[in-house]
């Protein structure tokens, strides 16, 4: 932990110490101004934490304390305790997000970064992540982030509105909740996407999909796409592997299906955890079954990370060999990512199979559409082009 910052334990012990109202302090903890506006500036002060904090909006007291209603961990938290997410507080008898605010991570991405290839292809996306996350994956690639605290992190100071107008300021179409889960700075993540509709711009969500569906809901009125980690089709695998569980994941899917919201799946084959042949054949005749077809399937190369390092590389022929199942089944754009100058970066028209996007990495090298249709055959393909 950098010096200077509280950890979780003295933070829970400033909050039983707290005598109500929004008088907790908590001296050292940091904010950085945005690149090129001048050097990191230390916060101190006995209303700082609150500044980065909102009551949280799905919530329900109990017996046994409070209950977080946003997703299917279920925290039940008494006074000053924390959920699995580590942003959410029991404080004086209310449930808050200390997740407002105060992002460990902004950046301006490629939108085919997050991936998203049927969307916007070509255009930048304003990225932010508040730390924390309602999974615990072993693989995870931005553990530094997702399972410690916004009170662990170097973070900056930018509030709803101020995300809005550096997105603008930088000429980026859309604005990407991303790194970390953002389920986890739902009411920031909300906040920020109501602001950024009324402005124009488009909102999209990187996420393991592990919400309620009331606040699925809700969120999809400002939401434009979503691009979700399915993390395996086999419960006892998805257990190990983030300590969640798979049934909320399909449903999530299919709610952002039936809201409108343009929905692109992300499907990491691990090696011996989720790189079962027949568990992707389930997965994807299940997709298939319950009209998701057109979304398209990024079936992403495994590099060893954080508590799996031991693990090698994914061999690519499991990917070719997975994007054969998924196109067999009846999947109509299936991808391979984090395998540079692989053909399955391209888009190929579904009707006439001609390559009508060409991709190398992250950059768009040609672009056969007239409008939303194969400028070959005149096929409509689904996405969001313009």
């Amino acid at each position: 932990m950098e010096p200077g910052l509280i950890t979780k334990r003295e933070f829970m012990r400033r909050c039983l110490m707290c005598s109500g109202g929004m008088a907790l302090s908590a001296s050292g903890l940091t904010a950085f101004a945005l690149p090129g506006r001048g050097e990191g500036l230390s916060i101190q002060g006995s209303d700082d934490l609150w500044k980065w904090s909102k009551e949280a909006v799905f919530y329900r007291k109990t017996d046994a304390g409070l209950e977080c209603l946003k997703c299917p961990n279920g925290c039940i938290l008494q006074s000053g305790e924390s959920g699995i997410c580590r942003n959410r507080i029991n404080h004086d008898g209310k449930l808050f997000s200390i997740a407002y605010g105060n992002p460990c991570a902004v950046h301006i991405d490629p939108i085919e970064k997050k991936p998203f290839f049927h969307f916007l292809p070509t255009t930048r996306a304003f990225s932010i992540a508040v730390a924390g996350c309602t999974f615990s994956c072993l693989n995870c690639q931005n553990w530094e982030i997702s399972q410690f605290s916004p009170l662990e992190t170097k973070n900056y100071d930018l509030m709803p509105d101020q995300v809005v107008a550096e997105c603008l300021r930088y000429g980026s179409e859309s604005i990407a909740f991303t790194y970390s889960e953002p389920t986890t700075f739902y009411e920031y993540a909300l906040d920020i996407a109501t602001l950024a509709r009324k402005k124009k711009i488009r909102n999209v969500w990187k996420s393991n999909g592990y919400i309620h569906e009331e606040p699925l809901r809700k969120l999809c009125k400002v939401l434009d796409a979503a691009n979700i980690d399915l993390k395996s089709f086999d419960e006892n695998v998805y257990h190990k592997l983030t300590r969640g569980h798979l049934d909320p994941v399909l449903k999530s899917l299919q709610i952002l299906k039936e809201e409108g919201v343009w929905l692109e799946i992300t499907n990491l084959l691990i090696p011996t955890w989720t790189d079962n042949l027949d568990t992707v054949k389930r997965m994807c005749d299940w997709l298939v079954a319950h009209g998701l077809r057109e979304c398209p399937m990024h079936f992403s190369r495994f590099t060893p990370l954080y508590k799996l390092n031991q693990l090698p590389l994914t061999p690519v022929a499991t990917l070719d060999k997975a994007r054969e199942i998924a196109t067999a089944a009846g999947m109509q754009y299936v991808y391979v990512g984090n395998v540079p100058g692989h053909f399955a970066e391209n888009t190929y028209c579904h009707s006439c199979h001609k390559m009508i996007i060409e991709r190398r990495g992250y950059q768009i090298l040609q672009k056969n559409l007239k409008g939303n249709a194969c400028g070959f055959c005149g096929m409509k393909i689904p996405g969001v082009w313009s």
